[in-house]
């Protein structure tokens, strides 16, 4: 296969392209515009049309409106790291997140915060990741014990109780049982924050 300096390879920036196309093909997205950059060199993608219905093709600048942009950016930084061998996704977090060490997890999902069990395994970096570490916002459970002090602890932003600075913000976490077992369940959320001290703590 053949690479340049920069370290794109032909076939890799084909097999990219018919990924995304098949995003556009399936008709769950209308279009997208991609971008992937090494070193001095920056490839771009342009595919589809700015509507489901037609309408304007996507172009190398087309306008997007954006949320929950701190996720994207926070797993980037992550897999700049992992790409460094700074951190492996089967890595246990404890040794930068010590507050997570030795969890407990919730015996089931209402139960009061000292009903638990041991965590079956220490949280990894691939569970960090994949918003699978145990703890997130769960909209299903609104009022139960857990969810009433993840709102009460400040451990989500947006709410009338400020976020706290990340260490504090640790130590509050680390002082809740899980929801569920590590790499059990995806959860929306807390991850990303989460994510983003490690990588604060891994540089």
């Amino acid at each position: 296969m053949s690479v340049n300096d920069n370290g794109f390879s032909a076939a890799g920036l084909r097999r990219m392209r018919d990924t995304l196309a098949r995003h556009v093909d399936s008709g769950r997205i209308p279009g997208l515009v991609a971008l992937v950059s090494r070193g001095e060199e920056t490839h771009v993608e342009v595919l589809g049309t700015m509507r489901h219905e037609g309408g304007a093709p996507m172009s190398r600048n087309t306008i997007f409106r954006m949320a929950s942009t701190s996720k994207p950016v926070t797993a980037a930084a992550a897999m700049v790291l992992v790409d460094e061998c700074r951190l492996r996704f089967d890595d246990p977090v404890d040794r930068w997140l010590p507050e997570l060490a030795d969890r407990r997890v919730l015996a089931r999902i209402d139960a009061p915060l000292d009903e638990t069990v041991p965590a079956r395994r220490p949280i990894t970096v691939r569970d960090v990741l994949t918003s699978t570490f145990g703890l997130g916002m769960d909209m299903t459970s609104i009022g139960t014990p857990i969810m009433n002090a993840v709102f009460e602890q400040g451990l989500t932003p947006n709410l009338p109780t400020p976020m706290p600075e990340p260490d504090e913000w640790m130590r509050r976490l680390g002082e809740l049982p899980l929801m569920h077992q590590p790499g059990q369940r995806w959860q929306y959320q807390i991850s990303n924050d989460l994510l983003g001290v490690l990588v604060s703590r891994v540089t």
